[in-house]
């Protein structure tokens, strides 16, 4: 591990914890970055990560700050909520950094981290992107709960603009929006009815009272935390390709093959799937079409990892619509099986192997 200190400015942080999938994000995002940064040489970037496991980043130019137990209950406050953590990570390094970026790990980079610091400006808060304005949301449970309260005090009245904190920028001389924002959540915690966006909101509206210029980066970060289970299927592919050179050059060139796309086949391919299940039991056709969309041999090595996503989600899909379906037997004979050729055992003994066949 390569140690950045010294007076360097700026900073790029992240905050990983808990899963084993959390510090894989962490490690393909922190690739992204070193990969992007090729394309703006320039002086080394300081790259921190609090992680209570510093073993994943063994081979990574990165510092890696200790968390325990014991520090990560402290950040999380009164109430143990654990976005709390985020807002106290950034504040202790914004004390010894100019300019510091906490991403979250479920993240990669479309473009070189350079391009990220500078837009983040004196009097000026970057979040990952900017959202509604606070009263488009009024039946929003924060709205609901809080509204009333907030704005009898003065704070987010309706055109504040909301945010998501994926990324968080901020200067060193800004630091004070991070207080506000933390003793805003120990106080409207056990109001908010246990919204996990909680973190987001109060941000904003310090950033509000604060009068901070508010700037966002979605051009720059892709951030995919609503589809996990697809894009951590192609992270896993890349670490397991490059687990013993995460750094090298085929790694980091590998980062750019891991698209933000959802790998979904092309249309022909669709219409023949559609056309191959039209005689299947009603129930079966949209199972047995989802199941082939993850058979399909995409060119990109990434985005054939997906396809035991798809079959996943299938069942998730099937057991929505058709509850008292039993696919386990579709897989074993007839006619979605047929169908399926060589594929059905494949497609069996990974749903066996993640408990989502019932025999």
């Amino acid at each position: 591990m390569t140690s950045h200190t010294g007076t360097l400015p700026n900073t790029l942080l992240y905050l990983a914890y808990g899963a084993a999938s959390y510090h894989q994000e962490a490690v393909f995002s922190i690739a992204s970055a070193l990969a992007r940064l090729r394309e703006t040489p320039g002086e080394a970037l300081d790259i921190a990560v609090f992680a209570d496991d510093p073993a994943p980043y063994r081979d990574l130019p990165v510092r890696v700050l200790p968390l325990d137990e014991a520090m990560l209950k402290s950040w999380r406050g009164p109430h143990g909520y654990a976005f709390r953590a985020k807002h106290v990570a950034l504040r202790t390094v914004l004390a010894e950094r100019e300019r510091v970026v906490l991403i979250d790990t479920d993240t990669f980079f479309r473009c070189s981290p350079r391009v990220l610091f500078e837009r983040i400006q004196v009097g000026a808060l970057l979040c990952n992107k900017i959202g509604p304005r606070y009263g488009d949301v009024r039946e929003a449970p924060l709205y609901r709960a809080l509204a009333a309260r907030l704005q009898a005090r003065g704070l987010a009245p309706d055109d504040l603009p909301l945010l998501n904190s994926g990324v968080i920028g901020l200067n060193a001389g800004d630091a004070a929006v991070l207080d506000q924002a933390i003793v805003l959540m120990d106080e409207l915690f056990p109001l908010a009815g246990g919204a996990y966006t909680l973190e987001e909101f109060v941000l904003a509206v310090a950033r509000g009272d604060k009068r901070l210029r508010l700037a966002e980066c979605p051009d720059l970060i892709h951030h995919y935390w609503s589809r996990k289970r697809i894009f951590r299927a192609k992270i896993l592919a890349w670490l397991e390709k490059h687990r013993h050179a995460p750094v090298g050059a085929a790694a980091l060139d590998d980062t750019y093959a891991v698209s933000d796309a959802l790998p979904r086949p092309p249309r022909f391919a669709r219409l023949r799937f559609r056309f191959g299940t039209a005689l299947l039991p009603p129930a079966q056709r949209q199972f047995g079409r989802e199941l082939l969309y993850g058979c399909y041999p995409y060119a990109n090595e990434f985005d054939r990892a997906c396809g035991p996503v798809w079959w996943e989600k299938a069942v998730d899909n099937l057991q929505e619509r058709h509850p008292e379906a039993a696919p386990a037997h579709w897989l074993e004979s007839g006619a979605l099986c047929r169908l399926l050729g060589d594929d059905a055992e494949r497609i069996r003994a990974h749903l066996r192997a993640r408990g989502l066949l019932r025999s």
